[in-house]
């Protein structure tokens, strides 16, 4: 009898389990515990919802409560009556059957009803009007086929239910669709709220308090940010049906919070800031959990650039037929070169093609993942990947709205206050690139920097987060570093950080603003900062020695922080690091770009531990890690002189390792293997019986080759980045 689509929306929020719409095998024949289950069901229903008042459906939901007081009347004469279980006829018995399944559906909706938000009934107030309905049909099809004169043999006040069963069936009969007028004026002036707000015209303060507080009843802050959490959820939970639309429900959100710092200020309960809660982990994640989360997530090679070694976010073909990220490849040819950067081949043309194919594939990953996707300004995208960067124009409206008032309190509030507002800018910085933008647009950059220094454990997080992710968009990281003392503040977080989360988020923050070329010596020069990532990749939990070996490798990508490496304990991490699960293949990456420099070949060399952890990576590491493995191990052959030569060379079941790659590696693998063969056979090591090996695997004759080993740096050495991520 059920329609499939009246749990079509219920579903998304919280989906009932399989039980709710079968009856229990076991009762099939046993007919005493049907009834006493259907008693239960029905009067746990009543006693539930008949004194509780909902904020909407106050109608539908008294009518539907009155139909089950029908069925608990009915149940309980029933089971009132004399030896009825003995003559209960087979058609009442499938009757109660189906009532189970009705009154189940019934719990649902009311339980639905009472756990969402108020915004958010009031949003679905014509769909759940429907739902309400539908139920009514389908009671008044059980009533209809209720053989009523049986069971009122068996009941004890025959007359009177039978009664109130033919009134039930005449007002079922009678009953139509009701949406109750004044919820659908009051969602209609929602909508034209939003409205107003996309056209720029922000309402006044007296209008948003008339709606929010007198009519709606949210009365504090908190109730605010239950509204905004439920629509956040229903954005992340949503499936194709979501009504309305997600980039709607965006723009709802922006308002509510935009109401919330408007109508109730910045002060709250010491508690909603204390470290105690740490911003209320565990508690069901919105759209805030979109970007930040605490995991880290190894992003397919393919999907990354062979020059910076980043997710693509404008992936484009060159003349090779190699692609690269736009601004990698931009950036190489712009330099003079004429060559491929991964093949070493002479560019026919310069013209750049875009990969389509691969950046819909890059996209399509980036949304399974929740990874935010930020394609550049020139992108000819059809729409955005992400239902919170195709915001709609309301929704930015209201959040720059929203951001005044946090700089405002930035500049003048109370330590609490400003503590909360470095929250909300922290938040407003996941949510895509435009927001990121006009926030430090916004001039809250300083502020933020000024908060680096809080004695507040809360303040100096949160300021330190939503610097890391304002850094996520490549314009706010030239901004972060031409703020006067702004690097200094982040390494001094990371040096002398409240929390282990602020120390983590200060990292990833290096690691981010690291990206760009032309930073990362500057990062490595800062008093501290490499000291501390080394110290944090030796001592740090899981995620922080994550974020540490994404930065250092980062930084090692520059030739001229070879040295500082080596001085502040930077190699010696990178080495102990190797027999850490999790990080050592970031860190043979590393160690790869090091021992090209023969200063770094040689600090490499001193480490005793070096070689035997390469030649573990090469044995159990990941494919990447083994390609890691074995490009370092050949640049320091090649740059470490001979006693490093002889102490690779020398290593144990390093020859069965060789011919392992040759034949199962990937192709850079074999190619670094083969080339690693031929320092063997040009040292005539003939103790370490290669056994006829071809040591020309692919590439004997390959003119290329050497261009290959000494092409662009990044080349040597491939690593699965990750996002470094904060915790929600």
């Amino acid at each position: 009898m059920a329609s499939a689509a009246i749990f079509s929306s219920l579903r998304r929020s919280r989906s009932p389990s399989l039980d709710a719409f079968l009856a229990p095998v076991d009762l099939d024949n046993n007919l005493v515990s049907l009834l006493q289950t259907l008693q239960t069901v029905a009067k746990d229903l009543i006693s539930t919802y008949s004194n509780k008042t909902m904020s909407f459906q106050k109608r539908n939901t008294r009518s539907l409560l009155r139909k089950i007081e029908l069925f608990v009347t009915l149940l309980d004469s029933v089971a009132d009556s004399d030896n009825w279980s003995l003559n209960l006829p087979s058609a009442v018995v499938l009757c109660f059957k189906e009532m189970y399944l009705v009154l189940y559906r019934c719990k649902i909706l009311l339980d639905y009803c009472n756990q969402s938000s108020k915004i958010w009934m009031l949003l679905q107030n014509p769909s759940i009007s429907g739902h309400f309905h539908d139920l009514n049909q389908e009671i008044y099809t059980l009533l209809d086929v209720i053989p009523i004169n049986e069971l009122c043999f068996l009941s004890t006040s025959s007359d009177d239910v039978k009664e109130q069963i033919f009134l039930m069936q005449k007002q079922s009969r009678k009953g139509k669709l009701f949406i109750d007028g004044n919820d659908e004026v009051l969602r209609l002036e929602f909508f034209d709220l939003l409205s107003e707000i996309g056209c720029g015209k922000i309402p006044s303060l007296d209008k948003f308090r008339a709606f929010f507080v007198e009519k709606l009843g949210l009365f504090d802050a908190r109730a605010c940010r239950v509204e905004i959490e439920f629509l956040e959820e229903q954005i992340v939970n949503h499936e194709s049906d979501l009504e309305p639309s997600a980039s709607v429900l965006g723009g709802f959100i922006a308002m509510i919070r935009y109401c919330r710092f408007l109508l109730f200020g910045f002060e709250e309960d010491e508690v909603e800031v204390s470290m105690a809660k740490r911003f209320r982990r565990g508690k069901r994640r919105g759209l805030i959990s979109k970007e930040i989360a605490d995991t880290f997530i190894t992003i397919p090679k393919d999907f990354c650039c062979p020059i910076s070694l980043d997710l693509m976010m404008d992936p484009v073909i060159i003349s090779t037929g190699q692609t690269f990220d736009r601004a990698s490849i931009s950036r190489w040819i712009e330099e003079g070169h004429c060559n491929c950067p991964k093949t070493g081949q002479v560019l026919v043309h310069k013209k750049l093609v875009p990969n389509r194919a691969l950046r819909n594939l890059i996209m399509q990953w980036c949304m399974a993942h929740k990874i935010p996707y930020t394609p550049p300004e020139s992108s000819d995208l059809g729409c955005e990947p992400f239902p919170a960067a195709a915001a709609s124009r309301a929704a930015v409206e209201a959040n720059k709205a929203t951001v005044r008032l946090l700089i405002q309190q930035l500049e003048n509030g109370s330590d609490c206050g400003k503590a909360i507002a470095a929250r909300e800018i922290r938040f407003l910085a996941k949510t895509g690139r435009e927001n990121r933008g006009f926030i430090a647009e916004s001039g809250v950059i300083p502020h933020l920097k000024i908060l680096l220094s809080s004695e507040s454990a809360v303040a100096q997080e949160n300021a330190v987060t939503a610097i890391l992710n304002l850094s996520i968009y490549d314009k706010n990281k030239t901004r972060i570093m031409d703020e006067d003392d702004c690097l200094r503040s982040i390494v001094s977080v990371l040096r002398f950080g409240h929390t282990i989360e602020s120390k983590e988020n200060a990292a990833a923050t290096l690691f981010s603003l690291s990206a760009v070329h032309d930073y990362k010596k500057r990062i490595a020069d800062e008093e501290g900062a490499l000291s501390s990532l080394a110290g944090l990749l030796r001592d740090g939990t899981p995620r922080g020695k994550k974020d540490a070996v994404t930065a250092l490798f980062n930084l090692s990508t520059h030739t001229a922080n070879c040295v500082k490496m080596i001085e502040y304990g930077v190699v010696k991490a990178l080495v102990e690091a190797l027999e850490c699960e999790g990080v050592s293949e970031e860190a043979a990456g590393a160690l790869a770009l090091i021992v090209r420099q023969p200063v770094g070949a040689e600090a490499v060399g001193k480490e005793e531990k070096a070689v035997i952890g390469l030649i573990g990576m090469m044995r159990c590491g990941t494919p990447r890690g083994k390609e890691n493995a074995v490009a370092a191990l050949l640049e320091l052959c090649r740059s470490g002189g001979a006693h490093a030569t002889e102490r690779v060379l020398k290593a144990p079941a390093l020859a069965g390792l060789i011919q392992s790659l040759l034949f199962t590696g990937t192709k850079r693998a074999r190619r670094k293997a083969a080339s690693l063969a031929r320092v063997f056979q040009r040292c005539h090591y003939d103790s370490l019986h290669l056994n006829g090996l071809r040591l020309g695997y692919g590439f004997a004759g390959n003119s290329t080759t050497g261009n290959l080993e000494s092409g662009f740096p990044a080349e040597t050495v491939s690593v699965s980045m990750s996002m470094s991520v904060s915790v929600s």
